[in-house]
C-alpha cells in the first residue's frame, strides 16, 4: 500500500519543469568541462601524456609507405610556407632522411618534436617553474613561469630556452635560443638557429590538452605557421616513464648487457 501511495502522489503531483531543473542543479553533477587546477588556482597540467598521432613521422598528410602508417597532419591548413630556397632543402633532407635525419644519430629532437616522437612524458607543475621529463632520451625541459627574460645573445641549445605565463586557463611558452640540427618530424621538415615558437597548453577537460604551437622562422618561412594536436593523459594503472636511451643501443656490441652476450 505504501508503494501504491507514493506512486499515486508522484502522478498528481508533477514537479514543473522548473523544479525539476532546480532539483538537477541541486544534485551537483559534475561539470563535463571541470579542470583539475593547483593550490595557485592555475589549472593543474601534472601527469603523463602523450600523442596519438603519425607526426613523428611526417607533420603533413602523408600516405602509407613500408614502415610508415599513413596519418593525417597536424599542421594548420596542412601548408608550410617554405622560402624557395628552404623547400629545396626540404626535398633533398627527405631522399636523405635514412642518414641525415637527426633522429638516426639520437641527437635530442629538439620542441616541438620532443612531444610528439610516440614517447609518453610527464609533465610536473610547480608556481614558478613546469618541469616536463621525457621518455625519449631522458630529454628535460624547464618552462619557467616566474617572470623572468631570456638570456641575452644567441645560445645553440638543442631544446631551446622556454619562458611561460598564464594567460587566463592556457599555459602560454615562448621559445627561442635553438640549433639548426633539429627536424620536425622524419619527412626532412626543418629550421634554421632563427627559430621562434610560441606553445599553448590548454586543459580541455581533465585527461586531455590541447596543444598549439606557433612556428617562425625568417630565414626559412614566409610567414608563421601553426601545428595543433591533443595530449592524452595516461590513465594506466601503476603507468611510469620508462627508460630509451636511444644511443645506448649503439654501444651494445661493444659493452654489451650481462646476460645479452651469450
Amino acid at each position: 500500500m505504501r508503494l501504491l501511495l507514493i506512486g499515486s502522489l508522484i502522478l498528481a503531483a508533477p514537479l514543473s519543469v522548473g523544479e525539476l531543473s532546480a532539483g538537477g542543479a541541486g544534485a551537483q553533477a559534475p561539470a563535463a568541462t571541470a579542470i583539475p587546477r593547483a593550490r595557485d588556482g592555475k589549472p593543474d597540467l601534472s601527469g603523463i601524456w602523450q600523442t596519438m598521432n603519425t607526426a613523428a613521422w611526417d607533420i603533413q598528410d602523408h600516405s602509407a609507405q613500408k614502415g610508415v602508417p599513413a596519418g593525417q597532419g597536424v599542421v594548420e591548413g596542412n601548408e608550410i610556407p617554405y622560402q624557395p630556397s628552404a623547400l629545396a632543402k626540404k626535398k633533398e633532407n627527405y631522399e636523405k632522411r635514412a642518414t641525415a635525419d637527426p633522429e638516426t644519430k639520437c641527437y635530442l629532437p629538439g620542441v616541438p618534436r620532443v612531444t610528439y616522437t610516440g614517447f609518453p612524458f610527464q609533465i610536473i607543475q610547480f608556481p614558478d617553474q613546469v618541469t616536463i621529463l621525457y621518455e625519449y632520451v631522458h630529454a628535460t625541459r624547464y618552462i619557467y613561469t616566474n617572470g623572468t627574460p631570456h638570456p641575452p645573445g644567441h645560445i645553440d641549445w638543442w631544446m631551446g630556452d622556454s619562458r611561460g605565463r598564464w594567460e587566463g586557463d592556457t599555459l602560454v611558452v615562448d621559445l627561442i635560443h635553438f640549433i639548426d640540427q633539429t627536424w620536425f618530424d622524419r619527412a626532412g621538415n626543418f629550421h634554421s638557429d632563427a627559430l621562434h615558437e610560441v606553445e599553448r597548453y590548454t586543459l580541455i577537460d581533465r585527461d586531455h590538452i590541447n596543444y598549439e604551437v606557433t612556428i617562425e622562422d625568417p630565414k626559412v618561412f614566409t610567414r608563421p605557421w601553426k601545428m595543433s594536436m591533443i595530449l592524452y593523459r595516461h590513465m594506466e594503472k601503476n603507468f611510469q616513464v620508462l627508460d630509451y636511451e636511444c644511443y645506448g643501443f649503439d654501444f651494445e656490441k661493444y659493452y654489451p648487457y650481462p646476460g645479452t652476450d651469450k
